[in-house]
C-alpha cells in the first residue's frame, strides 16, 4: 500500500513539474518577460522632480543601512 502511495505522489510531483517546465518555456518562447518598454516609458513620463526624490530616497536608505550595520563579533 506504501508503494502504491509514493508512485502515485512521484507521478503527481513529475506531471506538475513537466506543466510548470512548460509553462516557463512557453513564456520565454513568447517573450512574455521581456518588458523593455516599462523601464523606458517609467523614465520617460516621470518628471525631473520625481527622478530627484527617488535618487534622494534610495541614498538616505543607504545611510541608514551603513549606520544600523553592527559588525559581528
Amino acid at each position: 500500500m506504501d508503494n502504491i502511495v509514493l508512485a502515485t505522489m512521484l507521478l503527481i510531483s513529475v506531471v506538475l513539474g513537466a506543466f510548470a517546465l512548460f509553462g516557463v518555456i512557453w513564456g520565454i518562447k513568447n517573450k512574455q518577460f521581456e518588458d523593455y518598454r516599462k523601464f523606458l516609458d517609467g523614465t520617460k513620463f516621470d518628471d525631473e522632480d520625481a527622478l530627484n526624490d527617488a535618487y534622494e530616497l534610495e541614498k538616505r536608505k543607504k545611510e541608514a543601512m551603513k549606520k544600523n550595520y553592527m559588525p559581528p563579533d
